[in-house]
């Protein structure tokens, strides 16, 4: 199992990049995007991690967003909702983005992401950031046995 805390994602928004060229639009992955890549794989690295999972894996995100200065407040007048209308990208940009910064770094591709759960988190005091959870996943020994069945 592999643990780590990351930079908050950069959104999907500006993950990509197009412009015109002889007539053609091209279409590449921003200035921004190959930063918080780079970012991943240092902070990876300093964990420890040489080698991605290989396979099935299931990964569980945990995506906290920057604290207001005025969260005491807001907390005071609402104390269930107090965060509702904290400034954060959607989970879903948040998962693309962090998948293909852990591809070949921590995972090897995210076609083998066979489970993810995603949860936005109450902003805190450590601050903005993306705290991810990945296992490997063993293919079910039931299969196996169904074609053992199957041989015999």
């Amino acid at each position: 199992m592999i643990k780590l805390t990351l930079p908050y994602p950069i959104s999907a928004n500006v993950y990509w990049r197009s412009y015109a060229r002889g007539g053609r639009a091209i279409v590449t992955v921003s200035k921004e995007a190959e930063q918080y890549r780079s970012q991943v794989n240092l902070l990876c690295w300093q964990a420890g991690i040489r080698e991605p999972i290989q396979g099935r894996v299931a990964i569980t995100v945990q995506l906290f967003p920057q604290r207001p200065l005025d969260w005491a407040k807001r907390a005071r007048k609402d104390p269930d909702g107090w965060d509702n209308d904290v400034r954060c990208i959607d989970l879903d940009n948040a998962n693309k983005v962090l998948l293909d910064a852990l591809k070949d770094v921590a995972i090897e591709d995210d076609k083998w992401v066979r489970r993810i759960v995603a949860e936005r988190m109450e902003p805190d005091d450590k601050g903005a950031r993306v705290v991810v959870t990945i296992e490997a996943i063993r293919p079910q020994q039931a299969q196996a046995a169904i074609f053992e069945a199957e041989a015999a």
